[in-house]
């Protein structure tokens, strides 16, 4: 059995992709492929749990604020529970790994947003993740504050909703995502062989349909592609 593929969403909230993978997940699923699903932090029961501390704006009330290598740590914490239980053995069994956020995600908001510096995330990621990198990461990076005023206006509306918010955040000011912004950018232009942007802002079909055909071009072979090429046709 091939190893599996491992693909990653990386962005600002906002910018469509939690959207977008929920597309991609649904297409390669219907070309026949097993896709694994899951986000950061978050998809496991140890990661919900971090993920209600870090994401929940009560957080900064009810614990006195979250130090921001508190929050690398916690982030990361989270990263290697769900390397252990879910991306790793879905790998292993040949299943395509879709996820929303990984350690790029630690670099733009941890290392630059709140001044950490990407040495440290990197190094974190080294230590931590065994230097585990995906194979292709997907960065929707549409103009800033478009993306923030999705953002912003989705978590209210949850929060208006549910009695709860993920938009702890949310709530910091321009300059923080203009950080996070420019070092995603960075990340691109370092990544090139990795990370592949999409910067327009489209209609969601549009976007799907180009994910897709780069993700197409890039999906080794596999079991499932070989069975239906070795599979009788039916006229």
């Amino acid at each position: 059995m091939n190893r599996g593929y491992f693909i990653t969403f990386e962005g600002l909230d906002g910018s469509g992709k939690t959207t977008q993978l929920r597309h991609l997940a649904a297409s390669l699923s219907a070309d026949g492929y097993r896709v694994v699903t899951l986000r950061q932090p978050g998809g496991t029961p140890l990661g919900d749990r971090i993920r209600s501390v870090l994401l929940d704006s009560r957080s900064e009330d009810d614990l006195g604020g979250i130090a921001p290598e508190a929050e690398m740590a916690l982030m990361f914490a989270d990263r290697a529970q769900s390397l252990r239980q879910v991306i790793l053995p879905a790998l292993a069994e040949g299943a395509i790994v879709l996820c929303d956020r990984y350690t790029d995600s630690s670099e733009a908001y941890q290392g630059a947003g709140r001044d950490l510096g990407p040495e440290r995330i990197l190094a974190m990621h080294r230590t931590v993740c065994n230097g585990v990198q995906p194979d292709l990461t997907l960065l929707l990076l549409p103009p800033l504050h478009s993306s923030l005023h999705r953002a912003r206006r989705r978590n209210d509306r949850h929060a208006h909703q549910h009695g709860t918010d993920e938009n702890r955040f949310e709530r910091e000011g321009d300059l923080f995502y203009t950080r996070v912004y420019e070092q995603y950018a960075e990340i691109a232009r370092r990544e090139k062989q990795r990370v592949v942007v999409i910067a327009d802002e489209a209609p969601i079909a549009t976007i799907a349909t180009c994910i897709l055909e780069v993700v197409r071009a890039r999906l080794p072979e596999t079991d499932v592609l070989a069975q239906r090429r070795d599979r009788p046709q039916t006229l």
